[in-house]
């Protein structure tokens, strides 16, 4: 058997201040920062993590550092740095117009059902943004061409990313359908251990 795990970022400074963050690179949170080592933590207790995959903001290559660190797991570093593979394709939804500003500023500004369809529809894109459905057909392909050859290797992988682009993976090995999708929760810095047997999803959690 294998793993693939899903790691959202930990808490960043605009989790915090409750804005529409998208691509803008923001850093954790002094909690992020203590979500992320806790993450590592529970991750130790499942052993071994063969290959890293990231976005390429900081707030999810630092929750990856710092998780890795837990895990005392010395081959992921090379003169200080953290051998990771890091793609833009997996990026947080871009939320274009909406960036930046606060979430309940937006709904005063919009409307709330306005924004609550920006922000949990499948295929409604907010201006100058994309669309959830955006982001699942910006993951496929790099997932099928990166990450599904690991997992099919019978390796363990570790994904640290968003909650859009980990919403699209896990439409990608088939645990949610687009409908469902936008109703799942994925919180800060909780790992999601997705495990395999022979190439086939066997079961799903969240450590704790």
């Amino acid at each position: 058997m294998n793993n693939l795990i899903l790691l959202r970022h930990g808490q960043s400074q605009w989790n915090l201040e409750n804005r529409f963050t998208g691509w803008e690179d923001v850093p954790l949170t002094e909690q992020g920062i203590a979500e992320a080592k806790v993450a590592g933590q529970l991750m130790k207790n499942k052993g071994h993590i063969d290959v890293i995959f990231s976005s390429v903001l900081q707030r999810a290559t630092k929750t990856a550092e710092l998780a890795i660190k837990e895990m005392n797991l010395e081959q992921f570093w090379s003169d200080g740095q953290l051998l990771m593979t890091k793609d833009q394709s997996l990026n947080e939804r871009d939320y274009g117009d909406l960036v930046g500003f606060n979430k309940e500023e937006t709904a005063n500004k919009y409307g709330k059902e306005q924004v609550r369809i920006w922000r949990r529809s499948y295929d409604v894109s907010p201006p100058g943004g994309e669309s959830l459905e955006n982001v699942v057909t910006r993951v496929k392909p790099y997932f099928i061409n990166f990450i599904e050859p690991k997992i099919n290797e019978g390796q363990d992988v570790l994904i640290a990313a968003h909650g859009n682009s980990l919403r699209a993976s896990m439409i990608q090995v088939g645990l949610y359908k687009a409908e469902e999708i936008s109703k799942i929760e994925i919180p800060t810095g909780s790992p999601f251990v997705i495990t395999y047997e022979s190439g086939k999803v066997v079961n799903s959690k969240y450590l704790s």
